[in-house]
């Protein structure tokens, strides 16, 4: 008997925003461990990169076209999973944006409307629409949801993005509470500042790049191959008794 059981063997995983940065990391991690990946997102040049990469390890891997803010996307991405592969064990809720970098009070009705959107409404009706999936067809899964250190910390350039992420948080305790008949468990990555594309406006400013390493107890900002490690785990066996938490993942920041 293995203590700790961290194989997906013949999982299926969906992992939205998974072409490139933290998802396309927890993508990667997934498939090492034995996965079969969805791949969601929208660049195809990207999408179709992820998908070798996965190939390449020896999984499957399909791309599935998918923009989070479109209801109609979301239940056609898990209508084609369970179509492709017959059923759903993973969903990783990583999409998200922030289209804003300055003060609060300078987010307008449509950038606010496209964050909590993307970040939160999006996560709430996929998992909604996995679960259902996971259910018929697992008797149960993983869920696991990307927030930020931004959802304890507040900040003066990227508030709204704090406030969505602070939701999701507790968004995971909803659903874990909610889902756990189900046997299904729901549990969260706070990630701290990370070398992304997506997070270029706060590590290629300097002055905010040297706090946050000076802030954090590991001296440095993070990898997104260091994000894959947590998601495996609670993807895996391994993690079986946890749910409704969020493990932080930051190199130390918030100590």
């Amino acid at each position: 008997m293995t203590v700790a059981d961290f194989s997906l063997k013949d999982k299926v995983a969906i992992v939205t925003g998974g072409s490139r940065g933290i998802g396309r990391s927890i993508a990667l991690g997934l498939a090492e461990h034995g996965a079969h990946i969805v791949i969601a997102a929208r660049k195809p040049e990207a999408m179709a990169e992820a998908v070798a990469a996965v190939q390449a390890i020896g999984r499957r891997a399909i791309a599935v076209p998918t923009n989070v803010r479109r209801i109609a996307d979301l239940e056609a991405l898990v209508e084609r999973t369970g179509e492709e592969f017959g059923r759903l064990d993973i969903l990783v809720n990583n999409a998200g944006t922030n289209p804003v970098f300055g003060p609060v009070q300078e987010i307008d009705e449509g950038a606010w409307d496209m964050i909590m959107n993307s970040n939160v409404k999006a996560l709430h009706f996929l998992s909604n629409f996995a679960r259902e999936l996971m259910i018929e067809s697992a008797g149960g899964g993983s869920i696991i949801n990307i927030s930020s250190v931004g959802g304890y910390r507040a900040s003066d350039v990227i508030g709204g993005y704090s406030v969505s992420k602070a939701a999701v948080i507790m968004l995971t305790q909803v659903q874990a509470k909610t889902w756990g008949v189900d046997n299904i468990r729901v549990n969260c990555l706070a990630p701290g500042l990370i070398k992304t594309e997506f997070a270029r406006a706060l590590w290629g400013n300097d002055e905010i790049r040297k706090s946050s390493e000076a802030e954090a107890s590991l001296h440095r900002i993070g990898e997104p191959d260091e994000m894959a490690g947590a998601a495996v785990y609670l993807a895996s066996p391994a993690a079986s008794f946890m749910t409704g938490q969020t493990m932080i993942v930051d190199g130390g920041r918030l100590v």
